[in-house]
């Protein structure tokens, strides 16, 4: 196993839970904020934006989740119903609204008054439409990570950190996999890589096209208090800020998620920026200016003051072309499986995401859905 972050951790926990001898490299320390499992926090939703292919897997991924919790002792997903709102015709809430539609969702439309009514904070225009999903929630992301990886451990899982990969080697005869470290190399039968941003240099045979993005999360500390944001009365909320009527406001998406820490964190709410990088380039620090522009763009769209900026932190999506993960066993070597490409939209699909990859190394296949994240799709059309 290469990586132990989100789908790492939940991979690993799988096959040790059913018996298999599991050795899981990850090249920095356990939970880190390296990469794109931490944050705090993500939003999990059901009249999913992405297209009705995923709604079967996110009816999979709730279950997975309590079940999670149930095994690990912990809260790790918390229901508060979510608000997708945008100018009229806005691409994320017709495209949440046709998925709903398709697979009979229970959904609920709103003008700007019924957004009000569900989230006084907001200011949404008078013309702002709205789409309530009383099935969206918060998913709790270090926490996540682990419980994975200390059910892993419980089940005999030898999970070893600091430990980059620099390469693999599969045998021809589809039987077994070497796989090198700086100062090791390990002999296996199969072979799970969940790179994240680093999975283009793990799997290079795939040519796999993934745009890595740095996104910055920010948490802010209302002056008014935590009150309006507690997650019992504060659903969370995506807003397509394009096409607003304000020339002046950002053209993209910001979200929101409830105080669920309380006054320990304060209120995260991110505006979607994309800045390309690279897991070498990014930029770790986060200036005032940086700060000061995101909390100038979080008060267009509220009604109380944000506050300051109380803590902000990078991290990075790798994006496929198609917004599509990439999941499955490796087109060239059945002996080995990946798990990539989750494009700002994959950790709601942690632990279902972690029992697909354990079916396709014990069974070499799988029961859930997969025909959207075929591994090859990108080789064979991508430029050289």
């Amino acid at each position: 196993m290469v990586g132990l972050g989100g789908m790492g951790s939940a991979a690993a926990c799988h096959l040790a839970r059913r018996g298999r001898r599991v050795l899981g490299l990850e090249r920095f320390t356990p939970g880190h904020d390296r990469g794109s499992s931490h944050g705090g926090s993500r939003i999990i939703r059901l009249a999913y934006f992405e297209g009705p292919g995923y709604v079967p897997l996110l009816l999979e991924a709730y279950d997975r989740w309590r079940a999670l919790e149930h095994d690990a002792g912990a809260e790790l997903l918390i229901r508060t119903g979510g608000v997708l709102l945008g100018p009229p015709g806005s691409e994320l809430v017709e495209r949440s609204r046709a998925t709903a539609e398709h697979c009979d969702v229970a959904h609920v439309m709103l003008d700007a008054a019924g957004i009000r009514r569900r989230l006084p904070t907001l200011a949404p225009d008078d013309d702002t439409v709205g789409l309530f999903d009383p099935a969206a929630g918060v998913v709790r992301a270090e926490p996540t990570v682990a419980a994975g990886l200390r059910l892993a451990a419980a089940a005999g899982a030898d999970l070893r950190f600091g430990e980059r990969v620099t390469g693999w080697e599969a045998d021809p005869s589809g039987e077994g996999v070497v796989v090198r470290t700086a100062g090791a190399a390990f002999a296996a039968r199969h072979l799970v890589v969940c790179g994240g941003v680093w999975a283009p240099e793990l799997l290079p045979d795939l040519r796999l096209p993934l745009t890595v993005e740095r996104q910055v999360h920010t948490w802010f500390r209302p002056a008014g208090g935590l009150a309006a944001f507690l997650p019992d009365r504060h659903p969370v909320w995506v807003w397509d800020r394009r096409g607003a009527g304000d020339p002046d406001s950002f053209p993209g998406f910001i979200y929101g998620v409830p105080a669920i820490d309380g006054a320990d964190e304060g209120v995260k709410i991110n505006v979607m920026r994309e800045a390309v990088c690279t897991p070498e380039t990014i930029d770790r620090t986060v200036s005032a200016e940086e700060s000061t522009a995101i909390a100038a763009e979080v008060r267009r769209c509220l009604t109380v003051d944000p506050g300051p900026v109380v803590r902000a932190e990078p991290c990075m999506f790798e994006n496929t072309p198609d917004n599509h993960f990439v999941v499955g066993v490796h087109p060239g070597h059945r002996q080995v499986t990946v798990a990539a490409g989750f494009s700002g939209h994959g950790f709601k699909f942690v632990p279902v995401i972690g029992e697909i990859l354990a079916d396709l190394v014990c069974h070499g296949k799988t029961a859930h859905p997969l025909a959207l994240f075929d591994p090859g799709r990108f080789a064979a059309g991508a430029p050289a």
